[in-house]
């Protein structure tokens, strides 16, 4: 059996101030780097004995994220910028309400870009593939993944064996902090036990 365990970072400055997250290198809130250790100490007692290994976004607040867990697990995340969250081009930097004011197209189908210089949700997947393909190539029994929310979803739905092309009939997202279980039992089959587990982070 293996499990890869999925954290989307924890409450980050974005959250709270009203601007757009993206490529924009927010810290975590105080509150996002307690959350990060609450992850941390019950992970640390669900995993106890397990060979663990931690992949991450280098975004800071998914790396402040998964240093926060780390510490608690006696390991040291690997930083992959083919994790980061999907770039929103020319909106970084801005208001959320800049965004819905400005916004160039509307997404209706996976090729669609919110803005003509971001990366489109097929663009985010053909980024994150071939990390996604490394990171099920790990021999660890227990791997922990920390990222974003819409990278996460596209790695969720890779997991399942769907296409890039199902973002146009539907979609799954979690929330800042969601911890999520991903299993693969020694026949083979794969299920997602736990999908943004909120009770990790009080």
């Amino acid at each position: 059996m293996k499990q890869i365990i999925t954290i989307q970072h924890t409450q980050s400055v974005h959250h709270t101030n009203g601007m757009v997250g993206s490529w924009t290198d927010w810290d975590l809130t105080d509150l996002g780097k307690q959350q990060a250790d609450n992850i941390g100490k019950k992970l640390a007692d669900e995993l106890s004995g397990k060979a663990l290994v931690m992949y991450s976004s280098d975004l800071k607040r998914a790396r402040q994220t998964a240093e926060g867990v780390a510490k608690y697990l006696g390991v040291e995340p690997i930083l992959k910028q083919e994790l980061r969250e999907r770039n929103l081009g020319r909106c970084c930097g801005k208001s959320v309400q800049w965004l819905k004011e400005n916004l160039e197209a509307d997404e209706v189908t996976v090729d669609d870009r919110l803005f003509s210089d971001g990366e489109s949700r097929r663009d985010a997947w053909n980024r994150l593939k071939p990390c996604y393909d490394i990171i099920m190539e790990d021999p660890a029994e227990t791997i922990i993944v920390v990222a974003h929310g819409d990278i996460l979803s596209s790695f969720f739905a890779m997991f399942l064996g769907l296409e890039v092309e199902h973002y146009d009939i539907g979609d799954m997202h979690g929330y800042a902090g969601g911890v999520s279980q991903l299993m693969i039992w020694d026949n083979g089959k794969r299920c997602i036990k736990r999908l943004s587990d909120m009770s990790y982070i009080g």
